[in-house]
C-alpha cells in the first residue's frame, strides 16, 4: 500500500488565490521551455483554434464546392427547338427566347408562348450553368441558323433576359448576315436603376458573398443561406415585443421549396450564372445597345423593339416598367423610331408561364403583326389590358 502522507484537513482559510495563480503559471503549456517560451504558448493556442476551423474548411470545399465544380465544368450553351414556324413561309424566321435571373432554360417559358410560331419557328437557349458570355450565344445562334436555313431572327427576353437579348441582337445585328428583325422585352429592367429596391438588394446580397468568400460561386450551402434570406417575409413575422418571430412552419416550407427548386434541381442556375446575370444587370449597357440597333447598317432593315408591360407598374414587384418605358421611348421611339408598347392585364413579372393567355393574345394580335409589318415609324402606348391599342390600330 502506498505511503500516504499524514496531512492536517483543509480548511477556507488555508485558501491562497496567490498561491492557485503562481501554480498554474508554473505548470501552463509551454513552462518548461527556456527559449522562446511565449511564441510557443501562442503557437499551441492558434493551433487549438486553427485545426477545428481546417477541418470546416475541408468538409466545405470537398462536399460542398469541389462536386459542383466538377459538374459545372461539363456544362455548355445549348439551343432547343421548342415549336416549328406556323406558316411555312415563316420558315426562315427564328424566335429565340431567353430567360432572366436566376433560370437557367428558357424552354418551359416558350412552351407556354406557342402565338411565337406565328413569327417563326421557336427555339429556346440553355445558358452555360458556369457563367454567361452574349458573344457565345450568339455565335451558338448563328451556326445554328447557318445549317437550319434560317435567315431572320428575332430575340425574345423575360426580365433581364432582355438586356441579354438586346446585347446578342447587336452582336447578330453588326457582325452576321441574320436579319434582325426585333427584340421583345418583357418586363426588362434597362438598368439598375429600373430594378426596385428589395430585389436590388438580394442581387447585391449574393455580389457581396460571392466577393469575399472562397467557393461561392459553386457553394450549395451559400446558396441556400441566401435564397432563404431572400424569403424571409414569409416566415418573419411581427412580435408583440422588441424582437421579430419566427414562423417555424412557414421557414419548414421554405427550406423544403428553396431544396426542391433551388438546390437538388439540376434546371436550376448556378450561383456562378446568377452572378453573371446580375452583373449583366448592374453593366447593362442598354442604353447602348438600343442606339447600336437604331444605326442603319448596310442594307439591313432597323430592328423593332417591343415592350411587353403589366397594365399598372405596381403590379410588377420586381422592375419598375414605367422606368424602362420612358427609356426605350428616349431610345427607341418618338419620330421615326420602331417601338411598340402594349401593356397586358392580369400579369406580374415576366410571367407567361403563370398568364399564358394575356401574354399569347398580345402576341397574336399586336406584337406579329407589328414585326410582319415593321414600320419605319411607330410610337405606340398601348393602354388596353388586352394588348390593343386604344384607337383600334
Amino acid at each position: 500500500m502506498p505511503y500516504l502522507p499524514n496531512l492536517p484537513p483543509c480548511t477556507s482559510d488555508d485558501w491562497d488565490d496567490d498561491r492557485r495563480r503562481r501554480r498554474m503559471r508554473d505548470t501552463r503549456l509551454g513552462h518548461s521551455g527556456t527559449r522562446f517560451g511565449r511564441a510557443r504558448i501562442i503557437l499551441a493556442r492558434l493551433v487549438y483554434v486553427l485545426v477545428p476551423l481546417i477541418v470546416l474548411a475541408t468538409l466545405y470545399w470537398t462536399w460542398d464546392v469541389a462536386p459542383v465544380r466538377e459538374k459545372l465544368a461539363l456544362t455548355q450553351p445549348q439551343i432547343h427547338q421548342v415549336y416549328d414556324a406556323a406558316e411555312r413561309d415563316d420558315l426562315d424566321t427564328a424566335v429565340v427566347d431567353l430567360v432572366g435571373l436566376g433560370n437557367l432554360d428558357a424552354t418551359p417559358t416558350a412552351e407556354a408562348l406557342p402565338a411565337l410560331s406565328e413569327i417563326g419557328q421557336v427555339w429556346s437557349v440553355q445558358y452555360d450553368n458556369s457563367g454567361l458570355d452574349t458573344a457565345v450565344v450568339s455565335d451558338l445562334i448563328l451556326e445554328r441558323a447557318g445549317w437550319s436555313g434560317v435567315e431572320n431572327v428575332v430575340l425574345v427576353g423575360h426580365s433581364m433576359g432582355g438586356i441579354i437579348a438586346l446585347k446578342v441582337a447587336q452582336h447578330l445585328y453588326e457582325e452576321s448576315p441574320l436579319e434582325v428583325r426585333g427584340v421583345i422585352l418583357d418586363c426588362t429592367p434597362v438598368d439598375l436603376h429600373a430594378v426596385r429596391a428589395e430585389s436590388r438588394n438580394a442581387g447585391e446580397d449574393l455580389l457581396r458573398w460571392i466577393g469575399w468568400l472562397p467557393g461561392a460561386r459553386e457553394s450549395r450551402l451559400m446558396r441556400m443561406t441566401v435564397e432563404v434570406a431572400a424569403r424571409q417575409d414569409r416566415f418573419v413575422v411581427p412580435s408583440d415585443r422588441w424582437y421579430r418571430r419566427i414562423d417555424t412552419t412557414e421557414l419548414r416550407n421554405v427550406v423544403d421549396e428553396v431544396l426542391r427548386d433551388k438546390i437538388l434541381s439540376d434546371d436550376a442556375a448556378s450561383n456562378g450564372l446568377i452572378e453573371a446575370q446580375f452583373r449583366a444587370i448592374v453593366a447593362s449597357g442598354a442604353t447602348d445597345n438600343l442606339q447600336a440597333l437604331a444605326e442603319p447598317r448596310d442594307d439591313k432593315v432597323r430592328p423593332a423593339v417591343v415592350f411587353l408591360r403589366p397594365r399598372l407598374a405596381q403590379d410588377d414587384p420586381v422592375v419598375d416598367v414605367d422606368y424602362t418605358q420612358r427609356i426605350l421611348l428616349d431610345q427607341a421611339g418618338g419620330p421615326g423610331g420602331t417601338l411598340l408598347v402594349s401593356k397586358l392585364g392580369h400579369i406580374g413579372h415576366a410571367n407567361p408561364i403563370q398568364a399564358p393567355a394575356a401574354y399569347n393574345e398580345a402576341i397574336t394580335r399586336r406584337v406579329a403583326p407589328f414585326l410582319d409589318t415593321r414600320p419605319g415609324a411607330v410610337d405606340t402606348n398601348d393602354d388596353a389590358a388586352d394588348g390593343i391599342a386604344p384607337d383600334g390600330s
